[in-house]
């Protein structure tokens, strides 16, 4: 199936990941480059101007046959790194392929293991250490590797643009209006490559064909102007707390954890069912992946219902908390109000706007002993479920499970939210999409110590390539 020759596309990509990769996304790692929700004066700091000029210097430096590379800033939005590489002559009538990611960054945040740092790339047992070397700094440079191998094994490709954005982690606010911008550069897209997204394991390619949506708020529940002594106001006046429990319990099954509302329910669609079910079949316990404390046990014992827990079923987190003392410092003080902020996962499909209203209806309607509720914080996206597999794309996804993992690829819907992926789909409702990536359950985005899976890296880039020549060849 695949016509792009295998051994130099395996030597060319590691080549090129040893000798011009790691110490350019090394250099990255040291760029403090926070997205701009954890940085709101990034203008000023230069940080991700930094990441950019960095990486537009690598790409610059590359020797692929007619790309260019440019910069693209609208006014007070973060900038785009853009690299445009023409067709291979005999697929200049597939359309663009666009290959996402991003260069921006989570907070550092404390608590990372001796010798490690945000900000400082270690290579230690075949990992590369560092904010943002797997979420998500190497994305550019591997489907440029991939790319360029494509090239030294006389393969084919049509005309890609790698977009990297820097402001991801803050949910691509910015994103909408430069693919507007850009609605007429990037011409007809026809597959969609994002490489910000991972797996179960290390040993396969893993493909995410589902994202759920989310909802956030802020509720506070008020009882009194002013905090009382609890021995004088108790069993007279209603906690706080007790009222938001009980509006809880209008959203959530306490004892099971499921969601009442069906506003953010949907039944899960046949094939995605499937395979979870291929995948529980492969894959440990996805408890196994998380520190549980002590001798706490999972949700659910059972694999698949584990998978279908955490890609299509809603969920709710108590995010935060405000009202609430530390302990050591609580008087006897019946408060006068208490603040949760509520994370809602929905399932792919769900209405996220119709979610949020449901949810406002429920903490606001009939709320127990007439309390005041106060909403804020609404924050509402849609999830994202991937359109049917092409022909080509089921057969280049057998090949490279075989040709380069020796294992089959497997599917799994991600229980997080890329909210730009469901803009994507509704941007190219006809495009084919690869969401892919080298994270595991153990890389610890967004957590200290972050690490990067090289070989993994390498052998997601080398995949990438033989199904860029697959696309080229329909």
């Amino acid at each position: 199936m695949a016509a792009v020759e295998q051994t130099t596309v395996r030597e060319t990509v590691r080549r090129i990941w040893a000798d011009d990769v790691l110490p350019s996304l090394s250099g990255l790692v040291e760029i403090p480059a926070l997205s701009p929700a954890f940085d709101t004066e990034w203008a000023a700091t230069g940080h991700l101007d930094a990441a950019i000029a960095h990486v537009k210097g690598w790409l610059e430096a590359r020797q692929i046959p007619g790309a260019t590379v440019r910069v693209v800033r609208l006014e007070g939005r973060t900038p785009v790194l853009l690299l445009d590489v023409p067709a291979t002559p005999s697929a200049e009538d597939r359309g663009t392929v666009l290959l996402y990611g991003h260069l921006d960054k989570q907070p550092p945040v404390g608590g990372w293991a001796e010798g490690l740092g945000p900000w400082k790339p270690v290579v230690r047992d075949g990992r590369l250490y560092g904010r943002g070397s797997a979420d998500d700094g190497y994305a550019g440079y591997a489907a440029t590797a991939a790319l360029e191998s494509i090239h030294a094994a006389d393969g084919a490709h049509a005309r890609a643009v790698v977009l990297l954005e820097t402001g991801e982690e803050s949910g691509s606010p910015d994103l909408p209006a430069y693919l507007d911008e850009l609605s007429d550069f990037l011409g007809d897209v026809s597959f969609v490559v994002c490489l910000d997204s991972g797996g179960q394991d290390y040993e396969r390619l893993w493909l995410t064909t589902s994202l759920r949506g989310l909802v956030q708020v802020r509720v506070t529940v008020r009882v009194l102007e002013s905090g009382q002594h609890s021995g004088l106001a108790s069993g007279v006046v209603p906690s706080s707390f007790r009222v938001l429990r009980l509006l809880l319990d209008r959203l959530e099954d306490p004892a099971t954890g499921e969601l009442k509302l069906p506003e953010l329910n949907v039944d899960i669609p046949a094939n995605r069912v499937e395979e979870a079910t291929r995948t529980a079949e492969s894959v440990a316990s996805m408890s196994t992946a998380f520190p549980l404390a002590g001798s706490t046990r999972p949700v659910t014992e059972d694999s698949l219902e584990q998978l279908l827990n955490n890609s299509w079923r809603p969920t709710l987190s108590v995010l935060g908390a405000a009202g609430l003392p530390d302990p050591a410092e609580a008087g006897n003080v019946l408060r006068d109000s208490t603040t949760l902020a509520l994370g809602f996962r929905l399932p792919p499909t769900a209405d996220s706007a119709a979610a949020l209203a449901a949810i406002e209806k429920v903490l606001t309607t009939d709320v127990p002993y007439s309390a005041t509720v106060e909403l804020s914080g609404l924050e509402y996206a849609d999830g994202w479920n991937a359109p049917a597999t092409a022909p080509w794309l089921s057969a280049a996804l057998d090949h490279v499970g075989e040709a380069v993992f020796a294992a089959p690829s497997r599917s799994v819907g991600l229980g997080g939210s890329i909210p730009f992926m469901g803009l994507l789909g509704e941007k190219y409702p006809n495009a084919q999409f690869l969401v892919t990536g080298a994270l595991g359950p153990d890389s610890n985005a967004h957590v200290p110590d972050e690490w990067l899976h090289l070989d993994q890296a390498q052998r997601v880039t080398e995949a990438v390539a033989h199904i860029l020549d697959a696309h080229a060849r329909g």
